[in-house]
This record gives structure tokens, sequence and C-alpha cells, in this order.
């Protein structure tokens, strides 16, 4: 039998799509993982597409050279392919290509195991507030957008307790990345998918800065669902969506010094769960502090740098996943058999469960 002729592995049980994300997952071109495997970027683009299939030995070592097993790459539940236009990164503009593809695959990995997991556990319902904004936002479109989420979701005034469970209590997958993705990725939300997720970064462990991070993405999902991603507007409006929403106007102004006074900056923040950075930020957009001050003030912060002093302790953890597989698990079904009929590979599921639960994941991405 020549090679051409070789038949296809296991018939017609491939899906392309899997391999798209599989591919984008490992950080690899095409015309890269052609040469790994011994095949032409044309052949690797019509596996992706299903217009023909790998045979049993180029399968073999793309299970090989993308670290996944045959059965990840089987047709089984179908995976969304999350686009790029649709997904907020903190960085966009210093963040490769290919690494926000990794990021994205990540997530549609996510939201297979979600939906997985939400036939057998009852997940809470999305509760994101449906608002009518203007096509150009005002600073009181976004405050008004930022109350509005609070009173939806039953935050009483003063500090929120905790922004990640606040979100997964609505319907909002919160994670974070896998510890190895590119650092410039640092934060990322998308909702265009079945439902809304948020992604933090796994090196930010301190909660002033974790909380002010899920809040800003918080922020994209409610203000910017139909936005372009990417323009320093945009960014700077969810920036603003986060300081309403973690410090609302009304019950902090009074409490802003007009001056540069860093015991009672440093009272504030133990009180909100924000940073020093944050409040600097609020008094000067709320006009409480002078331009020349404000400048002083992230000079000072410029010095002392990350993490900044009087820390909050560690990062607000996700934990909604790892709590459903838990109640699988307690009501007596296989977890493994049910990922096995899911065609979701166990390290894959281990992974993405271990960044949306207590524990600190530990998979690293090639």
């Amino acid at each position: 039998m020549t090679r051409s002729s070789r038949p296809p592995a296991d018939g017609t049980d491939f899906d392309g799509t899997r391999l798209t994300v599989a591919r984008r997952l490992r950080r690899k071109t095409k015309a890269m993982l052609a040469r790994e495997v011994g095949v032409t970027p044309t052949a690797i683009a019509q596996f992706e597409k299903d217009i023909s299939k790998p045979t049993q030995s180029v399968l073999a070592l793309l299970c090989l050279r993308l670290g996944l097993p045959r059965e990840f790459f089987s047709a089984g539940r179908a995976l969304t392919l999350l686009p790029a236009s649709g997904a907020h990164f903190r960085s966009l503009r210093s963040t490769s290509a290919t690494a926000r593809e990794q990021a994205l695959a990540y997530g549609e990995l996510c939201l297979e195991l979600t939906d997985l997991i939400a036939a057998y556990v009852d997940l809470p319902t999305v509760r994101l507030p449906d608002l009518d904004l203007p096509e150009e936002l005002s600073d009181e479109n976004i405050a008004e957008a930022a109350q509005v989420t609070r009173d939806t979701w039953g935050i009483n005034e003063g500090p929120v307790p905790s922004v990640v469970q606040a979100m997964e209590a609505n319907g909002v997958i919160a994670l974070r990345l896998p510890a190895g993705t590119d650092t410039a990725v640092d934060a990322f939300s998308t909702h265009t998918g079945r439902r809304p997720l948020v992604f933090l970064s796994p090196l930010k462990a301190d909660k002033a800065r974790s909380r002010f991070d899920a809040a800003h993405e918080l922020g994209h999902l409610v203000l910017h669902p139909d936005t372009e991603p990417g323009s320093k507007l945009v960014e700077n409006q969810a920036h603003r969506f986060a300081s309403e929403f973690l410090m609302p106007r009304e019950e902090i102004i009074g409490d802003l010094p007009k001056r540069i006074d860093w015991p009672a900056l440093h009272d504030l923040k133990r009180h909100w769960g924000v940073s020093l950075r944050a409040l600097v930020f609020r008094a000067h957009t709320l006009g409480r502090m002078s331009d020349a001050s404000y400048k002083r003030a992230n000079q000072q912060l410029s010095i002392w740098g990350n993490p900044e002093p009087g820390p909050l302790g560690p990062a607000e953890s996700p934990k909604i996943l790892g709590m459903a597989r838990q109640v699988i698990t307690d009501s007596g079904y296989d977890f493994d058999g049910i990922l096995a009929a899911g065609r979701i590979a166990p390290e894959v599921a281990a992974a993405v469960i271990q960044a949306a639960s207590d524990d600190r994941p530990k998979l690293h991405f090639e």
C-alpha cells in the first residue's frame, strides 16, 4: 500500500475543528505542525476543514506533537470556536496573535467542559443586565451601568465581598489562565460563546489587583457586547466601570483625600479591597485630586512597584467548576466516564477545573 493510499484513521472518526483548537493551544502554525508530522501545510488546512482525514500514522504523529490523546480528536461534542474579534484582551496591542489564539483555544475547551458539566448540574443562570446603551458612552452611562449591575446582582452598599464569586453566582465562568500563558495576555473576557467567560492572570496573587482585573473584564461584558476590542477608549471605559462597580461615587467621594495622604489611602484600600493605584485613579477622575498630585502619587507608586505596600492577601479564587465536579461525584456518577463519553481528554479537564477552583493551576503549555 502506498503512502497516499493508507486508510484514514478510524474511518471518519476525526474532527478537524479539534485539530484547529489543539494546534492553537500549543501555539503552532499550520506550517510548523506540517513540518513536524511530515505533511504539507495544505494538508493540515484540509484536515482542519474536514476536507480530508489524516492517515493513522499521521494522526499518531499529530497526537505525539500536540501532546493530546487520540480520543481528543474524535468526532463528538461540537466545539465552538471563539473569534478574536469578540475577545477583550487587557493588553491587545502587546499580545501576539499566537498568544491570543492560544488563550482563545483554552477558552474553547473551557466552554466544552462547562457544557458537559451543565448536563449534570444546574449551573447558575447568566444574569448580565440588558442595557440600552448609546454608541458613544458618557461617564454617566458607565456609572449607571455599574450601579445597575450591582442592583441586578443584589450587591448592597459598601465593598463588593468577592467580585469573582459574584460573577460565578450570576452565570459568568471565571478561570485563571494556565501557568505558562504568555504574560502579555494578562486577562481577557468574551461572550461570543454560550456563556460569558472571564480569564484572570495566574501571576497576580494580590487580591486588590485581581479584583480590579475581574471588575474590568465584567465591564467589557456589560458595556461592550458588540464593540470592537482593543482601543484605548474601550479599555478606559472598562476601567471606569470597574472603579464605579468597586467604589460607587456617592459612597466614596467624601472619603477620598484631596491631597496625597497615604495613611488615609491605606485605610480606604483595606475597606474597599482595591489597590492604592485604583484609589488614586478614582480620586483624580472624581475631581478630588489635582493633576499635579495625581502625577506625584503615580510617581511614588511606580517607585514602590508591585506588589505595592499593604497587601490584602491572596487573589480571589474561582470555585464553580470544581464545586460542580464534586457534586457530580457525590451524586454517584463516574466523572472520568462522563469525560470519556464526551470525548474530553482527562488532562484537559483537570487543567480547566483546576483553573476554576481553589487550587492553583499547574498546567504548562510548551
